[in-house]
C-alpha cells in the first residue's frame, strides 16, 4: 500500500525537528533533520527527486516525526539515531565524519583537549561530542582552557619549550611542558574539565567548593582564590544552561486519544541526551486498554507523563 502523503503532510508540523522513514516491515529507512518539517518533508513528494531519492520515497510506509525546540536539538538528535539505528540510506553520516568532537588522548602524560572532525580508529583516547558545530567545539575548549587551564599546543611543540609561553602569561595554560604543575594536579584539572563536558559541572564545582574549604583552613590562600575563581566561572556557566541535568534518566510518556483511536508516544532521555521517540498506535482504542491513572472522561484528550530513573 502506497504511502498517503497528502494526508501527512497536512497535519505534519512546521516546528525544528527529526524525521524517520520507515519501510513496510518497521525498518528505519533513512533519517534526517529540518528546521521546517513541514517544508522538508514535502520537498520529497514534489517537483524532480534524482534516483537515489526516488528509490527511497517508493519504499516509505510510514513516517515519524519528533519536534524539538531548535535546529542545533534536530541535528544532535539526528546524528544519535543514525549512530544507533544505521538507516541504509544515511550513508554518509553513519561514520559520523560529518561532526566535530573534542578528543582527550590517554597516550601522553599531560593529555591536552583537542578538536577533531572524526574519530580515528588508531587513536587511543576519549572522544566528546558530537558538537553541532566547530564553533561550539571552540567555544567549549576556549571556556575549559580559561576555567582549567588545559593546554592546547601540538605535542611537537610541548616536547621542545624550555620556558613559558604566552598561554601561560595570560592564565590559559599551566604550563605543564616546563613542569609547573605536577602530572596528578594536571590530571585532576582535566578530569573536572572532561566532567563538565559532559554536563557534570554541578559535581565539579561541588567538589572545587570542598578544595576551596580545605585550602583555605589550611591558610593556603592562594590556591583557595584559584579554587574560588573556577567554582565562579562554572557557576556562571551553569546559569547560561537551559537543560535540566537533575537525577538520573527520564522517559516521557505522551498518550493522545480519540474516538476510536489510541496513540502512544514514549521519548527517551538518557545521561541528558535524547534518543529518540518510539510511537504506538493501536487500530482500534478497544485493543489496547490504558491504566487507570491515564483514564480521561473527555471525548479527545493528550496526556503527558515523565519518569525519572534513579541513579544508579
Amino acid at each position: 500500500m502506497s504511502f498517503d502523503s497528502k494526508h501527512f503532510l497536512a497535519s505534519v508540523s512546521a516546528a525544528p525537528g527529526v524525521y524517520r522513514m520507515l519501510d513496510v516491515q518497521g525498518e528505519t529507512l533513512y533519517i534526517g533533520k529540518a528546521k521546517r518539517l513541514k517544508a522538508r518533508l514535502a520537498s520529497y513528494f514534489r517537483g524532480t527527486l534524482n534516483a537515489k531519492t526516488q528509490a527511497l520515497v517508493g519504499r516509505i510506509a510510514d513516517i515519524q516525526v519528533t519536534v524539538t525546540r531548535t535546529e542545533t536539538e534536530a541535528l544532535l538528535l539526528e546524528q544519535t539515531l543514525i549512530k544507533e539505528l544505521r538507516p541504509p540510506y544515511n550513508i554518509l553520516l553513519r561514520d559520523d565524519k560529518s561532526y566535530p568532537f573534542v578528543f582527550v588522548s590517554d597516550r601522553h602524560p599531560y593529555p591536552a583537549l583537542e578538536y577533531k572532525r572524526a574519530r580515528a580508529r588508531r587513536d587511543d583516547g576519549r572522544y566528546l561530542g558530537p558538537y553541532p558545530s566547530s564553533g561550539a567545539v571552540r567555544e567549549s575548549l576556549s571556556l575549559m582552557q580559561k576555567i582549567f587551564r588545559i593546554r592546547n599546543c601540538e605535542d611537537s611543540v610541548f616536547a621542545h619549550r624550555t620556558r613559558p609561553c604566552l598561554q601561560y602569561q595570560i592564565q590559559r595554560c599551566s604550563a605543564p611542558c616546563v613542569d609547573y604543575i605536577s602530572e596528578e594536579d594536571y590530571r585532576r584539572d582535566l578530569e573536572h574539565a572532561v566532567m563538565c563536558l559532559e554536563g557534570k559541572s554541578e559535581q565539579v564545582t561541588d567538589e572545587l567548593t570542598a578544595a576551596m574549604e580545605r585550602a583555605s583552613q589550611a591558610l593556603a590562600f592562594e590556591e583557595a582564590a584559584r579554587l574560588r575563581d573556577q567554582v565562579q566561572h562554572l557557576r556562571q556557566l551553569q546559569a547560561r544552561q537551559f537543560v535540566d541535568t537533575e537525577g538520573g534518566d527520564a522517559d516521557i510518556i505522551a498518550l493522545a486519544e480519540r474516538p476510536g483511536a489510541l496513540c502512544v508516544s514514549v521519548i527517551s532521555v538518557r545521561q541528558g541526551r535524547m534518543l529518540g521517540a518510539s510511537h504506538y498506535a493501536p487500530a482500534t482504542a478497544s485493543t489496547w486498554a490504558p491504566k487507570p491513572c491515564w483514564v480521561n472522561s473527555s471525548a479527545s484528550s493528550t496526556w503527558a507523563r515523565a519518569v525519572r530513573h534513579p541513579a544508579k
